[in-house]
């Protein structure tokens, strides 16, 4: 009998619950559940961006591994007990130097090309591709050592063969880091340079431009005066004048903002020659550098300054995948379940730059070993360099043009006659 009147009592509780604290709770419900969901994908992507640096760790490791086997592999190798793997031929000798550089490169680019075919289509942070990226790093290592150790046993001449594709794979990364380059500058540009109404904005964009022309002046100067000691070191200074002439004077038009982004371009391309014309082998006609041969402490910190270069630029060319999608893509708005950058570009990207790594390494040279400490130094490396410096600048001199050659054409229509104005 009580147990019947307390059930009662209990619907006739429910009954008085109105509709309006019905939907009050399930407002609140909702609330909570958009919170929740809100907080998850604040977290996922916060791990998506902080697995960045570890991938960027990943391949600095990389680099210096590759550097160790180059120059001091084979001579601490001597001092352990004599090994023989069938694929590195007699001592190992196919596992040292250039074929060494190769191999680990080919273990890099192994890891990271599996990276990039498990996460190019990744589109929310919610799917299986997005914590891959971002977690299971114990598997991930597993799979780096697998591919550093199965490169050791591939036969040397696959090796060569992985070689001549690196060369190619270099390029396209070097033609990447060109566009990511230039994207910058021209968003550079626009942030200092908007419109008449910022003139804050514009008087430190001219103030900018100005020091920018400046250096590029002063750099065009030394060069002339260090390293104008043969006819093709002239050539190439004077190439770089005649750019930089012409991008100052196709900055000037009114269809282009300024000066600003033309004056960091001059830099960038003066950076260019000069880095080409110390790249020339030494004790040549054209290189006057009083260099010994020995190592010093400024070959080693300018040593360690091009690895750290090496990984800043696979880095953030890794990162600006936005410079490369489509016109039509790049007005989509963002949701939040969005990843925050493309993790297949990425992983390409670094994919192509462990090729990359091995051609500075090596010089770009697969029959000749580079000597200690140097990187990217020779003939074929000075040529790659003045390759993409007049690359850089036919690329940025089209999007100067490009908006005189694209501009709408406007055809007058016939006057009319006076006979037809009658009518």
């Amino acid at each position: 009998m009580d147990g019947s009147a307390e059930a009662a009592a209990t619907r006739t509780r429910s009954l008085q619950i109105s509709p309006g604290d019905l939907e009050a709770a399930h407002l609140d419900d909702l609330i909570r559940e958009i919170e929740q969901r809100s907080l998850y994908y604040y977290q996922e992507k916060n791990k998506s961006l902080r697995a960045r640096y570890v991938y960027g760790t990943i391949f600095l490791i990389i680099n210096l591994c590759a550097w160790f086997i180059r120059d001091y592999a084979q001579k601490a190798l001597a001092l352990l007990p004599r090994k023989n793997v069938s694929s590195c031929g007699p001592e190992g000798s196919d596992c040292f130097h250039t074929l060494g550089v190769l191999r680990v490169s080919l273990g890099c680019f192994i890891f990271y090309l599996v990276m990039f075919l498990s996460t190019w289509n990744t589109r929310k942070l919610h799917e299986f591709q997005n914590s891959w990226h971002s977690n299971y790093w114990s598997f991930k290592f597993l799979l780096l050592v697998l591919a550093m150790v199965a490169s050791f046993f591939i036969p040397q001449l696959y090796i060569q063969i992985y070689g001549e594709i690196a060369r190619v794979g270099a390029g396209i990364f070097l033609g990447l880091q060109l566009v990511s380059v230039i994207e910058f500058i021209t968003w550079w540009n626009n942030y200092w340079m908007p419109h008449d109404q910022s003139k804050h904005s514009c008087s430190f964009g001219l103030v900018m431009s100005t020091v920018f022309y400046i250096g590029s002046v002063s750099g065009i100067a030394v060069m002339y005066y260090f390293y104008a000691a043969c006819v093709l070191n002239m050539f190439f200074i004077s190439c770089t004048v005649v750019i930089l002439t012409v991008m100052m004077v196709m900055s000037l038009h009114s269809k282009n903002k300024g000066l600003l982004s033309s004056g960091i371009m001059a830099s960038y391309i003066v950076f260019l020659c000069w880095s080409a014309i110390r790249s020339e082998p030494l004790h040549t006609k054209c290189n006057a550098q009083t260099q010994n041969g020995h190592t010093d402490w400024v070959t080693i910190l300018s040593f360690l300054i091009a690895i750290g270069a090496i990984v800043m630029a696979t880095f953030s060319t890794g990162i600006d995948s936005e410079s490369f999608r489509f016109e039509f893509r790049k007005d989509e708005a963002k949701e939040e379940e969005d990843i925050p950058y493309s993790y297949g570009f990425f992983h390409l990207v670094f994919s192509l730059g462990a090729m990359y790594f091995a051609m500075l390494f090596i010089s770009w040279n697969l029959s000749h070993s580079s000597r200690e400490w140097s990187i990217d130094v020779g003939w074929t490396s000075t040529w790659v360099k003045i390759v993409n410096e007049w690359f850089a600048a036919a690329i940025y001199l089209w999007k100067l043009i490009s908006p005189i050659v694209r501009q709408p054409r406007v055809y007058e229509q016939p006057q009319p006659t006076a006979a037809e104005v009658d009518r």
